[in-house]
């Protein structure tokens, strides 16, 4: 980082030389981010637990920047550990962890089942976890006080407001990577690591398209912006929170919805 206080448009948002991890980051918010990243300069590991998934999407980022997909089953703490040691396996510091892997279940109440619970917890919440274990002394080693190593915990905004879906285990594990967020990052600024999270709403992915497909022109009307979120609204907050711009947040949630939440 320049000495100069007054940074450029560019200084500002410039990620080359920084190395970055983007989980679930073969489609949808994933893909989105990791692209924004690699357009910044980062070079970017994207990974998924579908080897054809990771193969595809990396011949598409590869127009972006320098990126390589590595599968994994992030749900299970063993293939947490095998890809924080691959990914640091050529460099002993990573700069940016984005934490976007997850899963979603939708069913009534009478007959959510245990599945259900275990499914979507392991993936939302334990993955954070485990891959901020695992990753510690990667993020410890590329961050300094003035430029601080980066985790970006994507919940949703499901976890800021009630959905209207019967989603309580998506919801109520969102709700509790926002606590998981605030909690690292007071436990770890002292270390040179920064810890917030963005809340998506509605954006096209293969999460939601059932959902927009249906209701997408009802979903957009509740948003005060009357829109859709675009690739480029998650690329823009993922950059800013990822490079000098953003260097002095740490412990927020950020609603990206085109005001669904904050004005409900």
């Amino acid at each position: 980082m320049t000495d100069n206080p007054f940074a450029t448009h560019a200084e500002l948002f410039d990620l080359r030389g920084k190395r970055a991890l983007v989980t679930g980051g073969t489609r949808g918010i994933g893909l989105m981010i990791a692209r924004g990243l690699l357009q910044a300069g980062a070079r970017v590991v994207i990974s998924s637990r579908d080897a054809e998934a990771c193969a595809q999407a990396q011949e598409q980022l590869s127009r972006c920047g320098e990126v390589r997909a590595v599968p994994a089953d992030l749900s299970r703490h063993d293939e947490c550990r095998r890809l924080s040691g691959l990914v640091t396996g050529e460099s002993e510091r990573l700069d940016i962890l984005v934490n976007n892997a997850g899963a979603i279940w939708d069913e009534p109440l009478a007959t959510f089942p245990d599945e259900a619970w275990d499914t979507v917890v392991d993936l939302n919440l334990k993955s954070p976890f485990w891959l901020v274990q695992a990753l510690l002394p990667a993020l410890r080693e590329a961050g300094t006080a003035d430029d601080p190593a980066r985790i970006i915990n994507i919940g949703s905004i499901a976890a800021l407001h009630i959905p209207q879906r019967p989603n309580y285990s998506y919801s109520s594990s969102k709700a509790a990577l926002h606590q998981l967020t605030r909690v690292l990052a007071k436990e770890l600024g002292p270390q040179h690591v920064t810890v917030n999270a963005v809340a998506p709403g509605p954006f096209p992915s293969a999460m939601t398209a059932a959902i927009l497909d249906e209701f997408g022109e009802a979903v957009a009307a509740s948003a005060p912006l009357r829109r859709i979120g675009r690739d480029d609204d998650m690329a823009g907050v993922a950059v800013f929170l990822a490079s000098r711009a953003g260097a002095y947040l740490t412990g927020t949630v950020i609603p990206v919805d085109g005001g669904i939440a904050t004005t409900a």
